[in-house]
C-alpha cells in the first residue's frame, strides 16, 4: 500500500516509521539509507528548509529521479524546483515553419556539387543557429533504436545492479549519477545519467554494465566516423582544408552521455536540462520522439522536433572558440515533460581533457586586420574545468576567454 502525506510546499524530515519523506512521497525504507535527516527540514519553505539534509538523503538512495517516480512522488520536491523559472522568460516560437535546419548529407562523398550545397548549408546553420539535424548520414536506424533501448534498459534495470555504477568521482570512466552539479546548483534538474569515456582510452568492455555493453561499443564506433566526416565539412565551410580540425585533434576525445528524462507531475516547476552551451567542438546527439529539446534562436526558444533516423548536431564552445565566432554554439535546454521516460544519447568530441596540453585558439589562417582574435588561448583542461565549476548557469564559459 503506498502511503502519501500532501505537503505544501514540499519538505525533507526524518519519520519515526523508518521512511524518508521527500516531497509528499514516503519513501520505503529500501529506497534510503538509514541516515537522520535533520528537522530543520520541517521548515518546508520557511527560512528553516534544510536543502542539504534534502540533496543528501536524495543522493545517497542512488536511486535518481527514477526513484521518487517509483516511489509514487505527485509533486516536484523543493530541491528541484527552478524559483526563477518561468517557461514564458523569453518566447518559444508558435511559428511552425521556424525549425532547425535539416541537411540532407547523402553524396557527400560522391557528388562534388552535392558536397558544395552540403558545406554552404553547414556554414549557414553554424553561423546562425549553432545546431541542425542530418539524415542519410550513413549509420542504420536499427542502430539507433537498439542505442536507446540500451540506455533506457540501464535506467531500467534492477536498482541493486545500477546502483554499482552510482558514483559522483568524475575521474571515472564509467558513471551513473543524477544532477553532476547537485550540490553546487541551485536546483536540481529532472533526469539521471549515465556516462562514460570512450576515447582515446576506453573502459575495458567488463566494466560496462552488461545490459547496454555492445550496442554502447558500436555505436561510438560509428558516430566517431560520422563525426570525422562532420569535421571535414565544417573545415571546408571555414574555407580550411579538409583536415585541419581532425589535424588539430578536435575528435580525439568522446565523452558519450545517456540521459534519461522521467515523466514529471509538474513540468512547469523545473527543468530537464538548464540552460547552457557545450564545451565541446561538436556534440552528437541521439535523441527519441518525445521531445523537449529546444534551442535560443533570435531571442526565442525553438521546438527541436524529433526526426526519425536523423541526428542532432551541435556547434560546441570549442569550435566557436577556434573558428572566432565565424561559427557559433547555441543556447540549448530540455524541458521537463508530463510524458516519458524520455531517452537521449549526446557523443561530445573535443581533446582528451585529462591528458592535453596543448593550447586552442583562433584558427590564424581565419585571422586578418579586419577580423583580430577574439580569445586568448587556452588547454581544453582548463576551459572544462571552467565549465564544471560555474555548472550550467546559462551563460558560456568563452566570456572568461575573451581579449
Amino acid at each position: 500500500m503506498k502511503l502519501l502525506l500532501i505537503v505544501e510546499p514540499p519538505f525533507i524530515t526524518h519519520c519515526t516509521l523508518n521512511v524518508v519523506l521527500i516531497g509528499e512521497v514516503l519513501v520505503p525504507p529500501n529506497l534510503f539509507s538509514d541516515q537522520k535527516i535533520s528537522k530543520k527540514a520541517q521548515g518546508g519553505m520557511g527560512s528553516d528548509y534544510d536543502r542539504e539534509s534534502e540533496l543528501k538523503a536524495f543522493d545517497d538512495s542512488k536511486t535518481g529521479v527514477k526513484g521518487l517516480v517509483d516511489a509514487g512522488v505527485a509533486k516536484v520536491p523543493r530541491m528541484f524546483i527552478h524559483p526563477q523559472h518561468n517557461p514564458h522568460e523569453m518566447s518559444v516560437s508558435t511559428n511552425t515553419q521556424l525549425n532547425v535546419p535539416i541537411i540532407d548529407l547523402e553524396g557527400a562523398h560522391s557528388d562534388a556539387i552535392r558536397r558544395a550545397k552540403i558545406i554552404a548549408d553547414i556554414r549557414n546553420a553554424c553561423e546562425t543557429w549553432g545546431m541542425f539535424q542530418i539524415f542519410n548520414h550513413g549509420i542504420m536506424k536499427s542502430i539507433f533504436e537498439e542505442m536507446i533501448q540500451g540506455i533506457r534498459g540501464f535506467h531500467e534495470q534492477d536498482v541493486d545492479v545500477k546502483k554499482e555504477f552510482y558514483t559522483r568521482d568524475f575521474t571515472k570512466k564509467v558513471i551513473y549519477v543524477s544532477n553532476f552539479d547537485l550540490f553546487k546548483a541551485p536546483a536540481a534538474t529532472w533526469k539521471d545519467t549515465f556516462s562514460c569515456i570512450l576515447a582515446p582510452n576506453p573502459p575495458e568492455p567488463t566494466d560496462l554494465p552488461v545490459i547496454c555493453r555492445d550496442i554502447t561499443m558500436e555505436y561510438s564506433k560509428q558516430v566517431t566516423m560520422l563525426t570525422n566526416t562532420m569535421l571535414e565539412l565544417a573545415a571546408e565551410a571555414l574555407g580550411l582544408n579538409s583536415n585541419h580540425l581532425k589535424d588539430m585533434e578536435c575528435a580525439d576525445g568522446l565523452f558519450l552521455v545517456g540521459h534519461y528524462y522521467p515523466a514529471c507531475p509538474e513540468p512547469r516547476l523545473t527543468l530537464g536540462t538548464k540552460i547552457h552551451t557545450d564545451p565541446s567542438f561538436l556534440t552528437v546527439l541521439l535523441q527519441d520522439q518525445v521531445g523537449g529539446l529546444q534551442v535560443l534562436h533570435e531571442n526565442q526558444w525553438v521546438n527541436v522536433i524529433p526526426v526519425p533516423g536523423a541526428l542532432v548536431i551541435n556547434t560546441g564552445d570549442l569550435l566557436q572558440l577556434v573558428s572566432n565566432d565565424i561559427f557559433k554554439s547555441a543556447k540549448h535546454r530540455v524541458l521537463a515533460n508530463h510524458k516519458g521516460p524520455r531517452v537521449s544519447v549526446a557523443s561530445f568530441f573535443s581533446p582528451y581533457i585529462f591528458s592535453s596540453s596543448k593550447l586552442y585558439g583562433p584558427i590564424k589562417e581565419l585571422l586578418s586586420e579586419e577580423n583580430p582574435p577574439k580569445y586568448k588561448e587556452m588547454t581544453v583542461r582548463d576551459y572544462n574545468a571552467l565549465h564544471q565549476e560555474k555548472g550550467l548557469d546559462g551563460t558560456s564559459a568563452l566570456q572568461h576567454f575573451k581579449l
